[in-house]
Parts: structure tokens; C-alpha cells; sequence
């Protein structure tokens, strides 16, 4: 019989130069052998189910797994049980190939799940592939970063660290911990795998790739879906959608090229205002929605360490650590009851320009696989509501974005972006301050002394801001209806971040493969 053995706890030091799954195997009999007295029951097959780490007690930290295991003895423990993706089977094949508009997490995976299927989608992307794109995004650096050029560098539009293969988590810490549970994640997880990542994604309590493997990564998957039919056009870049008495006859595309089509996956990111403009023109149903803008904020790598886990060295065979931080605003001012966090938490990573837009300052969190920078950035978040937005048009939200991304850009001080130290910040001296909407200054002054006192160190006065991080969420909500059509227009399914229905890699790729499963039900 297969056996789930929870709380299986070590001590991270006895890991070192040892075989994991040999060290796991010989505390779980002896945990076994106290658990019921059975000194030779026969153990076989481990497999690590989850790895997370309990640093409650430090610097007595220990690392905590759940295994499973065959046993062919009665033992007083749950049975092992784990439910398997499957591709649905489509009724037939449809008249007209499936678009996906877009190739980031949510595109990719329904594009792979609809090629896995037999129904060879056509995906268009507005930008390039991961070589062409990292180029791109380099070149632009290096402009912002030269005195002689910065203040004339811009972003190429169609090629940035938001447009592209892989979308904007291409460029980022590649975290893949989600707040939802659902069967889909699995599927999502073993796919990188395939791929190129670490198996240990696979049991990880907060998995992460790297942007430079996602840059190996991201490139697989794609030739994956193209050996299974798949086609995937680059520089494509959705213009219009044909529509007649609500229904889907095709799309426009850059270039003046038209792809006719009876289902389309609207995969668009949370940064593609254009095509969010055409939507509206065409009479879709949107709302405002709320998201949150803030700062990146950056610490030495070795202070979180000693205060998460109590002992820096453990750094060395637990990896650098994380935090996740969070308050709710008092009541009685302007940022009432307002919830300022930390997001995307970075460990050894740096802290990136991401803007799209000539004229505009965004700023994102990115590392590499090794995690080895030895600085620390987050994102420090301020809850934005619709009402601070200008109007009731839907799209008020991306005025209220570039408002202050234009502010940034204004106030720039270094690689084309605002940036101070919470010193400054403090004392109201700095370009940050200046860069930020008044009520989110002041809810990040009152939420630091609390972070400071659940993270020692935090609020330190030279830990480094840099504004303006205003990308964390799509400010706008495509409506879609129980089919997860747009409702009123049969066939186009809105999906991922930027219609409003993710946040991060893999809530992206899990509603990817629900838009997919929807066009597979209705062939």
C-alpha cells in the first residue's frame, strides 16, 4: 500500500553532503519504528511530496517534508492520494484553428494545452522571442544607465520586459507560489519540468525558477507546442476583432494580415493598454479594478537572512530567505483601513527598469536562478480603490498608472528611475515621495515601524526605495460569463492578468488552461 507521512522534521544541517532521498528514508523509518514499534518494516518508492521550511524556534529551524511510500505492512497512516491532470478530449476537430493572443504564462499553457488536444492553435505575440527580447530589454538599460544617453533612452514598445516571449515574468524572480489550489497546478509545475527546470519545483513549499532559466525554459515549451501542431507568430501584434451580431469571425492582425477563427484567447498581460482601448471602442463589458502602486524596497541580502532563520549561515543550505509582510492602515485619514504589503519578495535579486511607454518610469523585481546578488528587493504596496481614480470610465485606472509613472520619469535619478533611501523618504527630501500619490506616502510612513518590529532592520534608514511599481495588477476587468466568454461575444474568452482574472505565473497559467478547456468543450 502507498503511505503519506506528514511532518517529517530535519535538521537543515545534516543535509549537507547527503543524498536527500536516502537521509528522508532513514528518518522516516526511525520515525516509523517510534510512531509503532515495527523496527523492520520495509520501506520503498519515496517520494518527496512538499518541503517547506519551520523557522519559528530560531535558530533551531528545521526543514519539514510530507512523503510518500510504499509499505506492504498495515500502518496507522493515510493512504496516499493524488489526482492526475488529463487533457480533455475535444467532440471534433473545429472548422477554424484557435488564436491565443499573447504568450505569457496564460497564453502559453492554454496554447499547449489546445496543441496537446489535436486542435493546432495559432498564437500571435506583439513582441519577439526570448533571444531577440533579451537584447532588447539590455540594449535599453544600457542606454538609461550612460550619462551621455539616459534622459533620451526609451523602451522599445513591442519588445520590453513586458512584451514578449514568456511576458513579463520572464523577467522576474520566476516565483510559481499561488494562493489558489487546484488540480491544474501540477500539470503547470511537471511542464517546466519537462522543460528544463529543477525537479524540486515539484515539491518546493515557494518553487522559483530564475529569469535566466526561464529564458531556456520558455523557448522549450514553445517548441513543444509547435512539434504538436502549434503555430506561434512573433511581432504579431493583435489590431481588431471581427465581430458579427456578437459573434467571432476572426482577427486583425499587424501588418494587415486577417486569421479567421470561431474562438480566440485573449491572453493580453496587464500592460496592454491598446488593445484594452480597442475592447472598450468595440462595446465590451469592463469595470474599474482596484490594484496597488508603491516602491521597491531593498535590504543587504545577509540582514534578512539573520533575521528570518536567526543563523545567516543557514543561508548556505537553505538558500536566501524571504519575507511576506503585511498591515491594515488605521482608520480616520485618507488611507483608511488601506492594506500596504510586500510583493514579489526577491531574494539576491536587483531591482529592474520595466517601463514600456517613452517617457514613463516603472520598476520591477528580478533574480537569477543562484539568487546570488546579495541584495534583497520587494515590492512595498499601497491598496489603490476606484475611488481615487479620475471618471468612471473603465479605463481610469491606466490614467491613474501613468500618471505617476510619468512622475518617476520626471523625477529620475539613477538608470531612469526615481530612486532615495526610506531615510530621505522619511524626511520628505527625496524624488521618491515626490513620485507617489499622497495617501500611499503616507500609509507606507505608518505601516514601516511595523514591519520594522516584525523584520528587524527593516525600516532602516538606509534601505533603498525606488519608484514607481505600478504594474503589480491589470487596473481593469473584462467581464466574462460562466463559459468565461466576454459576455455579449460568443467565442472570446478573456483570460489571464490582464482582463483581470490572475496575479502571478501560475494563477495565469492555471486560467490559461481553463480558457483552453473551454474551447475544447465547445468543439
Amino acid at each position: 500500500m502507498r503511505y503519506r507521512f506528514s511532518q517529517l522534521k530535519i535538521d537543515p544541517k545534516s543535509t549537507v553532503g547527503a543524498k536527500l532521498p536516502k537521509l528522508l528514508e532513514s528518518v522516516l523509518r526511525r520515525e516509523i519504528r517510534r510512531k509503532t514499534g515495527r523496527k523492520d518494516a520495509e520501506i520503498g518508492n519515496l517520494e518527496i511530496v512538499r518541503e517547506s521550511i519551520d523557522a519559528r524556534k530560531k535558530p533551531d529551524v528545521k526543514l519539514v517534508y510530507t512523503v510518500d511510500f510504499d509499505c506492504d505492512e498495515k500502518l496507522p497512516f493515510d493512504a496516499a492520494k493524488r489526482e492526475t491532470y488529463r487533457v480533455p478530449v475535444p467532440g471534433e476537430k473545429p472548422r477554424r484553428r484557435p488564436v491565443v493572443v499573447g504568450f505569457g504564462p496564460c497564453g502559453m499553457f492554454a496554447a499547449l494545452i489546445l496543441a496537446e488536444a489535436g486542435l493546432q492553435p495559432i498564437v500571435i505575440e506583439r513582441g519577439k522571442c526570448v533571444e531577440e527580447r533579451v537584447a532588447d530589454v539590455e540594449r535599453f538599460w544600457a542606454q538609461l544607465g550612460a550619462a551621455d544617453s539616459a534622459a533620451e533612452a526609451a523602451p522599445d514598445p513591442e519588445s520590453n520586459v513586458q512584451f514578449g516571449e514568456g511576458g513579463a515574468g520572464t523577467f522576474s524572480d520566476g516565483k510559481l507560489t499561488t494562493g489558489i489550489k487546484d488540480i491544474r497546478i501540477r500539470k503547470v509545475l511537471e511542464e517546466f519540468v519537462e522543460a528544463g527546470a529543477d525537479p524540486a519545483i515539484l515539491y518546493r513549499h515557494r518553487p522559483h525558477i530564475g529569469t535566466d532559466k526561464l529564458q531556456e525554459i520558455v523557448p522549450a515549451i514553445r517548441k513543444k507546442i509547435e512539434t504538436l501542431g502549434g503555430d506561434v507568430r512573433f511581432s504579431t501584434r493583435l489590431e481588431d476583432l471581427a465581430l458579427e451580431e456578437g459573434r467571432l469571425k476572426g482577427v486583425y492582425v499587424s501588418g494587415g494580415s486577417f486569421i479567421e477563427t470561431e474562438r480566440v484567447i485573449l491572453a493580453i498581460g496587464h500592460s496592454a493598454r491598446d488593445t484594452f482601448q480597442v475592447l472598450r471602442e468595440r462595446g465590451f463589458a469592463m469595470e474599474q479594478k482596484p490594484f496597488s502602486i508603491g516602491v521597491r524596497i531593498e535590504h543587504p541580502q545577509k540582514m534578512i537572512d539573520e533575521s528570518q532563520y536567526g543563523d545567516p549561515e543557514l543561508a548556505e543550505i537553505l538558500g536566501p530567505a524571504d519575507y511576506k509582510l503585511s498591515y491594515r492602515c488605521a482608520d480616520g485619514t485618507d488611507r483608511q483601513g488601506r492594506g500596504v504589503y510586500t510583493f514579489c519578495m526577491c531574494p539576491g535579486g536587483q531591482v529592474i527598469n520595466a517601463s514600456t511607454e517613452e517617457g514613463t518610469s516603472v520598476t520591477n523585481g528580478m533574480s537569477v536562478s543562484g539568487r546570488d546578488s546579495g541584495w534583497a528587493n520587494s515590492g512595498l504596496l499601497v491598496d489603490v480603490r476606484t475611488d481615487d481614480f479620475d471618471g468612471e470610465d473603465p479605463l481610469a485606472g491606466v490614467a491613474f498608472q501613468k500618471k505617476y509613472e510619468r512622475l518617476a520619469w520626471e523625477n529620475r535619478t539613477r538608470g531612469g528611475m526615481a530612486r532615495s533611501t526610506y531615510g530621505d523618504f522619511r524626511r520628505n527630501e527625496d524624488p521618491v515621495r515626490k513620485s507617489l500619490p499622497a495617501f500611499a506616502s503616507d500609509a507606507i510612513l505608518e505601516a514601516m515601524p511595523v514591519f520594522g518590529r516584525k523584520l528587524q532592520g527593516f525600516d532602516r534608514d538606509d534601505a533603498k526605495l525606488t519608484a514607481v511599481e505600478s504594474r503589480s495588477s491589470s487596473p481593469v476587468r473584462v467581464l466574462r460569463d460562466e463559459n468565461l466568454e466576454a459576455i455579449g461575444f460568443e467565442g472570446v474568452i478573456p483570460a489571464g492578468e490582464g482582463p483581470g482574472y490572475a496575479g502571478g505565473i501560475m494563477s495565469a497559467a492555471v486560467d490559461g488552461i481553463r480558457a483552453a478547456e473551454k474551447v475544447i468543450e465547445a468543439t
